[in-house]
């Protein structure tokens, strides 16, 4: 194919957006931008344009925002846009099979991680907080299951041991937006792989819920640490001292043990941070908290506010 493909580009959050600024720089000629509708949010419950609707309408791109991807109607628009090929990544809707089936080539999903490990809403977050020393990006060709099309290709890239999610969203971002440059190549030369993926080996990344957030010091320091990480900058994990909930931005394991401490318990209050014993007797370094109400803070700095928070002090 000679002429430059048309791409149907469909996203909604801040994941998509390197994706769509590389299509646009690279000259493919994006038709139509499909993104989810405006939606009230912050406290005047104002309505918020999606990241991608932003970009879009900055690169003076066509935006259409149905409510429901799935009408005749959403389904006839889209029609028009005569796409040689569909790139859906981080959308937030389920495509029906007369969507899939739009494009002439191929409808391809960026997926935050390795498949067939963690399909599903939160790949990244769930890849920080298991611990995982390496993730990635898929490209892969969509079907009507969830995140089981075959794979075109994968890009990856280590977890640092103190990265958050926040940080390694910021990098996949990047390394979709490459990875769908190079899927693109492939396709337009005919040498685009496919290749199946092996379910047995599959896992699942739904979306989080609340109580996932809530820290329990029964558990290793080790697994607390990436719990906290996991979940920054968002949902961000909570704990509670008396009846004050704490969110807790920033957290560390420790190479060191207390036996015979309690879990929960503050062992140490210094200007490097909380120290908490752990459910293996291994210690949990609180380093940014949140008190309710409040900005988010130096556990240390917390420490000087509410003197009687010290040594021997229990979080729940």
């Amino acid at each position: 194919m000679d002429k430059p493909f048309r791409v149907l580009f469909m996203g909604t959050s801040d994941f998509a957006v390197p994706a769509l600024e590389a299509l646009h720089s690279a000259g493919y000629m994006i038709p139509l931008v499909v993104t989810q509708p405006d939606r009230p949010a912050g406290r005047g419950l104002e309505l918020k344009e999606s990241p991608i609707k932003k970009k879009a309408l900055q690169l003076q791109l066509p935006v259409f925002q149905p409510e429901k991807i799935k009408s005749p109607d959403a389904g006839e628009i889209l029609q028009t846009a005569a796409p040689d090929v569909a790139v859906v990544t981080a959308y937030g809707q389920i495509l029906p099979a007369s969507v899939l089936q739009l494009p002439k080539l191929a409808c391809l999903n960026i997926h935050g991680s390795i498949l067939p490990k963690y399909r599903g809403a939160a790949p990244i977050h769930y890849a920080v907080m298991n611990g995982e020393k390496e993730t990635g990006v898929t490209i892969m060709y969509m079907n009507e299951k969830m995140d089981e099309g075959d794979a075109l290709l994968v890009k990856k890239t280590p977890i640092g041991a103190q990265e958050n999610t926040g940080e390694v969203h910021d990098r996949l971002a990047k390394l979709g937006a490459e990875g769908l440059m190079e899927a693109l190549e492939l396709l337009k030369q005919g040498k685009a792989p496919r290749q199946p993926q092996d379910s047995s080996q599959a896992s699942y990344a739904p979306s989080l819920k609340r109580e996932q957030g809530f820290i329990h010091w029964d558990k290793p320091a080790r697994e607390i640490a990436n719990q906290v990480r996991g979940l920054s900058p968002w949902p961000v994990a909570e704990t509670k001292w008396k009846e004050m909930e704490l969110k807790v931005h920033v957290a560390s394991a420790e190479p060191s043990f207390a036996p015979g401490k309690a879990p929960g318990q503050v062992l140490y209050v210094g200007k490097e941070g909380l120290k908490i014993v752990a459910g293996d007797h291994g210690i949990v370094l609180l380093k940014e908290i949140q008190p309710p109400g409040k900005r988010r803070m130096s556990a240390y700095e917390f420490s000087i506010g509410h003197p009687q928070f010290g040594p021997g002090e229990m979080l729940s």
